[in-house]
């Protein structure tokens, strides 16, 4: 039996790397493996946090405060820089992130006791501060739904990114905030590649649905715009031409970017994902990325680690602001408004449902 781990179907990771907070792990025997067992369940915990919005003081990431319903994300980007926010919690950045997901079932009435404070100051939340508002168990919960609904009722300005067609779900809050311009949707698309795309992203819309998304909430008279990222060097960064005439035809108003970020170990898993899938671009891909890094896989600061440096970092610049000059496209997300925040009267939802 060979001890290579083979990929696991519909996963993007294939194994639990160490949590590097954690001095003991368990690490299983490639030789005693079984290729016949089923791939992991994922697996819904319940997260009983007792704040929702989080607030940050990062000066490139657009957004100060930020709505996550969900923490850990199934959609299983092998890329995803969310990763090891996992780690905090005593898992692992590998399966664990894309199979054990904290559920926060108070996400609405949290938020709609954060808004009615009385010091509350009306600010654009961003839905997807870490990890995706709209992975497939949202389906089920309606849990990012809701704290539309909430947002709705308060006319506060929210700003919506996600991978999957489910956004068009919610047109209905995302068209009334807009309305008071007080609504922004990117569609996240790295690659028009289907198949590439249900490799990187196994559990999540395609790009052409995405495209379509973009479609839907333009017609309802929602700004949508495609969010190019992550861009890999190597291997999607041609693309960026293509990527944004498509969401120009989809009815794209804007178009941003930012390129791959590989924190702690989310290198460790890209590389493991390029050794099984495309060996033959694993050096180009990997050496392309300590290009734009300084020779390094990752650069935490905050002037680079959106755009990089150097000469590969630059050529992805000038071809993302050529395609946009030629497709009319906006370079930056829409400014929302706060004018029509209101606190309305009544009872307030309880936390406990009583």
């Amino acid at each position: 039996m060979s001890n290579k781990r083979e990929p696991i179907h519909g996963r993007g990771a294939k194994a639990n790397p160490a949590n590097r907070f954690t001095p003991i792990a368990y690490v299983p025997d490639p030789e005693a493996s079984d290729p016949e067992l089923p791939a992991p369940k994922t697996q819904f915990l319940r997260d009983t946090t007792r704040s929702i919005i989080t607030t940050n003081e990062s000066p490139d990431v657009g957004f100060d405060a930020s709505i996550n319903p969900y923490r850990g994300c199934e959609h299983g980007c092998v890329y995803c820089y969310a990763r090891p926010y996992h780690e905090y919690l005593g898992f692992s950045a590998g399966l664990d992130f894309e199979t054990k997901i904290l559920v926060k079932e108070d996400a609405p009435a949290l938020l709609r006791r954060e808004l009615s404070r009385p010091g509350w100051i009306p600010k654009t939340l961003s839905l997807c501060g870490v990890t995706d508002p709209y992975q497939p168990v949202e389906k089920r919960l309606r849990l990012t739904a809701r704290c539309l609904e909430v947002l709705s009722e308060f006319r506060n300005p929210v700003s919506v990114l996600t991978k999957n067609y489910l956004v068009t779900r919610d047109v209905a809050p995302l068209a009334a905030l807009a309305q008071v311009d007080g609504a922004v949707v990117g569609l996240s698309i790295i690659t028009l590649d289907e198949h590439l795309a249900r490799m990187l992203e196994p559990r999540t819309s395609s790009p052409s649905r995405r495209l379509e998304a973009i479609t839907v909430l333009s017609g309802a008279g929602i700004p949508a715009g495609v969010f190019i990222a992550p861009v890999i060097p190597g291997l999607t960064d041609y693309e960026i031409p293509q990527i944004v005439s498509a969401a120009a035809r989809a009815g794209a108003r804007f178009a941003v970017y930012a390129v791959i970020r590989l924190p702690h170990g989310v290198g460790e898993l890209l590389d493991g994902w390029l050794a099984d899938h495309m060996p033959d671009r694993r050096d180009k891909v990997l050496g392309r990325i300590r290009a734009i890094r300084g020779g390094r896989r990752y650069d935490a600061s905050f002037d680079s680690r959106l755009r990089g440096t150097g000469v590969f970092a630059e050529q992805i610049a000038s071809m993302y602001r050529l395609a946009c000059r030629k497709a009319g496209l906006d370079m930056c997300w829409p400014e929302l408004s706060t004018d029509a925040f209101r606190q309305p009267g009544g009872a307030q939802e309880s936390l406990f449902g009583d």
